[in-house]
């Protein structure tokens, strides 16, 4: 894992602002609290903040090798699964090697196949290659958006980083938010390639881009494509089974301790018992964090997304497969206080409004990296295997994202000042990027009906919304120095179920039939035959009560961050009695105080005309 960020300029000599470079790698020393370097030349300067993980004594970084023709120097973010195996075939072409790690077997791979060495990673990654031999800085990101890579073109190069907060600590570029902008912060249909910020950029999914004297140029060498799926119910039931142990396997390879993120829900209790079954051939336990609440058996509340309690579900898994399992319980306090949401505002660096959510992901973070380093997540199994309720009721057949029709807790355009709603028109914006996302998918001849609406409805989900449930759970871990694995995100698995028809996808009559079929046995019937719910949040009036109050001492004041708010609404949301206030107004009071905390820390320049 860690942090990396750099700076091409090719009508300047770089060695002249170390200083910069200082600046804009000290941005992620977060991510990277183990080390940091730094690697600069005439016209490139890379910098690096490094969390050990693999080969802690040798994969330091900026890692360069000297050609005959000029240096060839690298930062890189993330983990290579299949390096042991590159590594026997780069030696085997006469590589040699001077330490255990991943990153120098990437590095050998760049100089072996070029710019195509992408194409033989298996893992999350996020690298930038600066090969003098060409005077060419080459960017690459992993197939699914595992980790981030923005970049913001100058007016002679670029400027990259694992966060915007990298790219904004460089004199060229300015905290300026446009109406684009705006209209990206408070949708829920993130736009692979757009970034919040004005005049930075996301490298996409699946995609590298080249830089040179002449500017920029990206390209796809990746992306989910449609094939005829051949395998019988039963060959693929045992081909998701092959492909989650090689994965989970692949993945607990790590110097430093592991754990799993266990929320007794399938995605992650399936993940948990294939982990504990490869552990064990090694007389190893696994061991499993969840998160809790004071109370939450008093104050939950069933909803859509959430209709049951985890704790004993949690509890029934980490018995069943014996892992070493601790609760990791919240108090209202904290989560309501304001110093962690500023923590939690600033990992994301926007103002996403989740609130609780966000604020005790973070905490259960930094409580999980007191005793691991390197965690499994159950992130992206919906997605995967259809899992959400909307993939199964009549929201999937909704002319917009599935997951937005009906509005509710993903509807924040409430909170906004009349005009600036009136000037974003949300509406309009979200169904252009509705049509846009829906025309990319990749289709079957002859595909027709449920099974042609299905397969859109399932790119959706791999294509926008895991984009942001992906980035929310990389900055928040790694703001606290954990590195989060998503196994349900290798490309292999992503492919073979994308292209699995839907009617075997749902053979059961349930959701994410062919997860459930492949690991059954593993589990206890009461979690392999539990409905989907998501990632828990407080149902503690104490901390609605907080947050109201929070945002009327905010509303008296005069802060910057009002000047997008509707005021009105605000107030009579903070002003709702703390059992009747709705998911919609708690909502709106969440993004206010994100806005609040925001506008503190990032000081964005509004455009909003």
């Amino acid at each position: 894992m860690c942090g990396i960020t750099g700076w091409v300029g090719y009508r300047r000599d770089l060695t002249a602002h170390g200083h910069v470079l200082d600046a804009m790698t000290e941005t992620m020393a977060c991510r990277g609290p183990d080390a940091r370097g730094a690697w600069t030349a005439r016209h490139a300067a890379l910098g690096h903040r490094r969390l050990a993980v693999i080969d802690l004594p040798g994969g330091a970084q900026p890692m360069h090798i000297d050609t005959d023709d000029g240096p060839v120097a690298m930062v890189y973010s993330g983990e290579a699964y299949n390096y042991t195996e590159l590594r026997a075939e780069l030696r085997s072409r006469g590589h040699r090697f001077t330490t255990a790690s991943d990153t120098e077997v990437v590095l050998h791979g760049y100089l072996e196949w070029g710019e195509a060495v992408a194409e033989r990673l298996n893992g999350m990654y996020a690298l930038a290659v600066w090969d003098a031999r060409t005077d060419r800085l080459v960017m690459i990101r992993d197939r699914m958006g595992i980790k981030p890579f923005y970049f913001a073109e100058t007016d002679d190069g670029v400027v990259f980083g694992s966060e915007p907060k990298a790219i904004l600590a460089n004199p060229l570029c300015r905290p300026v938010v446009d109406l684009d902008g705006l209209r990206e912060l408070f949708t829920f249909a993130k736009t692979p390639g757009r970034a919040v910020w004005k005049d930075i950029r996301e490298l996409r999914p699946g995609h590298l881009a080249v830089v040179d004297a002449a500017g920029v140029r990206e390209r796809a060498y990746w992306q989910l494509e449609a094939t005829e799926h051949t395998d019988d119910r039963e060959t693929t039931v045992r081909r998701v089974r092959e492909l989650l142990e090689d994965v989970i396997a692949r993945q607990l390879v790590a110097d430093v301790p592991r754990c799993t993120l266990l929320s007794g829900g399938l995605d992650s209790s399936a993940m948990t018992a294939l982990a504990a079954l490869r552990l064990a051939a090694d007389g190893e336990t696994v061991r499993s964090f969840a998160v809790d609440f004071p109370d939450q058996e008093r104050h939950f509340r069933p909803v859509d997304i959430s209709p049951t309690q985890d704790t004993p579900y949690v509890h029934a898994v980490a018995e069943h497969v014996r892992c070493d399992h601790q609760d990791v319980v919240l108090g209202g306090a904290d989560l309501a206080s304001p110093e962690v949401r500023r923590a939690a505002v600033g990992a994301r660096d926007l103002p996403v409004g989740i609130g609780d959510r966000d604020n005790s992901l973070y905490l259960l973070f930094r409580a999980i990296r007191e005793r691991s380093t390197v965690a499994l997540s159950g992130e992206s199994a919906d997605e995967v295997f259809g899992g959400y309720p909307w993939f199964h009721d009549e929201r999937r057949d909704a002319d917009t994202f599935p997951w937005l029709a009906g509005g509710g807790a993903f509807d924040s355009e409430g909170v906004l000042a009349p005009d600036l709603r009136a000037a974003l028109d949300l509406p309009g914006y979200l169904a252009d990027q509705y049509r846009t996302a829906v025309a990319a998918t990749p289709r079957l001849d002859g595909e027709t009906g449920l099974e042609r609406r299905m397969r859109e409805v399932c790119h959706l989900h791999l294509t926008r919304m895991v984009q942001a449930l992906l980035d929310r759970k990389d900055r928040m871990s790694m703001a606290v120095g954990l590195e989060v694995r998503v196994p349900f995100c290798d490309h292999r698995l992503v492919e073979y179920v994308f292209n699995t028809p839907w009617s075997l996808k749902t053979f059961d009559g349930r959701e994410k039939s062919l997860l459930r079929a492949a690991t059954r046995d593993l589990l206890p019937p009461s979690v392999a035959d539990r409905k989907k719910s998501g990632y828990p949040g407080t149902f503690d009036p104490a901390y609605v009560s907080a947050v109201q109050q929070q945002a009327l001492d905010l509303l008296a004041s005069d802060h910057t961050g009002l000047a997008l708010c509707d005021r009105d609404a605000v107030r009579a949301a903070a002003s709702a009695g703390p059992a009747e206030i709705t998911q919609q107004e708690r909502s709106a009071l969440e993004r206010t105080l994100d806005l609040a905390a925001w506008f503190d820390l990032r000081h964005p320049v509004v455009e909003a005309a």
